[in-house]
């Protein structure tokens, strides 16, 4: 294992960053990257990547790594370090208001102009050529703040992989992964490992999020060159939703840790033994397809599903009692689907995102994140 410190903050600030991460295996292979935490205070994430490191080192040292693995074990120390009232608050940066997963850049454009007549026939050698162009248009990028050197730093070690999970967690729910919905099939066999309740597919989900400054580019560039130069989506990057907050054990991470060593192992990148993907897990639903309930005036907030239940359009999913009269709102499915994460606050204003369903049937365009 190498360890490599990165340096985030310029000369003559007041607060200086660093970020850390771990490197396992050899280059010239295909290649895996995992991060956990870009949120910062994502503590399920953080406690996977612990376990992760030490199985990876157990296998480098038997020399069954045998592509390349790099592990960032807390993607956010500008996050962790903004603390509100005893509390990280790592969503979003303090300085600007920007979320930490947004705002990444998408280089398609740029590849259109700088690949005229450098792809052929073959595919393999198309996806060469797009990295060697995407390793230095991150190369040239320019940070003009600690976050985003951040940004650049996270997405100089990715942009090339072949796999890229971003990890992550919800404030309640159960695991669901979001990807693209050319990812699908090949995503697969994690979800079925992990238990994953939901698989969410996209096109674009809008924002720019970070497994989409990864992924989303192959498929856009696919449908611009067109069937005579062959463009695989040659990064399966998935962003990984660890449950909820406080879903924090070392039996849930050391499941999650040997579902992704199995992934890895699936797709060639470490040699792990005898790996049994499931052959039944949730089949992927559109992220068009997913229905936010949102509280339409403020009260106390009764649930009456749990995440990972199966409900029926039409369902009560939770009440909404106005604590002075009593009066109480009745908050519905309007899909068939499943109830995949919601707010663990129990009192809550108007306007608060209360839960999401998984729903098979697209019905929403535009930004499909939350903020």
């Amino acid at each position: 294992m190498e360890t490599i410190k990165h340096p985030l903050s310029a000369p003559h600030g007041t607060a200086h960053y660093e970020l850390t991460s771990h490197r396992f295996g050899k280059t010239g292979g295909p290649k895996a990257y995992i991060q956990a935490a870009l949120h910062a205070d994502e503590v399920p994430a953080m406690l996977v990547a612990q376990e992760l490191r030490k199985r990876l080192q157990a296998l480098e040292a038997a020399g069954k790594v045998t592509g390349e693995v790099i592990l960032v074990p807390a993607a956010n120390p500008i996050g962790l370090g903004q603390v509100i009232n005893e509390r990280p608050f790592g969503r979003f940066d303090l300085s600007n208001g920007i979320n930490f997963n947004r705002g990444y850049p998408h280089y398609c454009e740029q590849l259109k102009a700088r690949l005229q007549g450098q792809l052929g026939s073959d595919a393999d050698a198309n996806v060469r050529t797009i990295r060697r162009h995407l390793r230095e248009l991150v190369g040239q990028w320019q940070p003009t703040s600690d976050a985003t050197t951040l940004k650049k730093t996270l997405l100089e070690m990715a942009i090339d992989a072949d796999i890229v999970l971003d990890m992550h967690c919800e404030n309640e729910g159960e695991l669901h992964l979001y990807v693209g919905s050319s990812l699908c099939e090949i995503a697969q066999p994690l979800a079925n490992l992990m238990g994953a309740c939901a698989v969410l597919h996209t096109t674009g989900a809008g924002g720019e999020p970070f497994d989409e400054a990864c992924s989303r580019l192959w498929w856009d560039l696919a449908a611009h060159f067109g069937p005579d130069f062959p463009i695989p989506s040659a990064c399966m990057a998935a962003t990984v939703e660890l449950r909820g907050e406080v879903s924090v054990s070392y039996q849930l991470a050391a499941h999650d840790a040997e579902a992704i060593i199995g992934y890895l192992h699936v797709r060639g990148i470490v040699d792990a033994g005898d790996v049994k993907v499931p052959e039944q897990g949730c089949a992927p639903t559109p992220l068009e397809g997913t229905q936010r309930l949102d509280a339409p005036h403020a009260g106390m907030l009764v649930y009456l599903k749990e995440v990972g239940d199966a409900v029926r359009a039409g369902e009560v999913i939770a009440d909404l009692v106005d604590p002075v009269s009593g009066d109480t709102t009745h908050l519905k499915a309007e899909v068939d689907g499943v109830l995949f994460t919601r707010l663990a606050h129990r009192y809550i204003i108007r306007g608060m995102n209360v839960a999401k369903i998984a729903g098979s049937k697209p019905f929403r365009s535009g930004s499909l994140l939350s903020l």
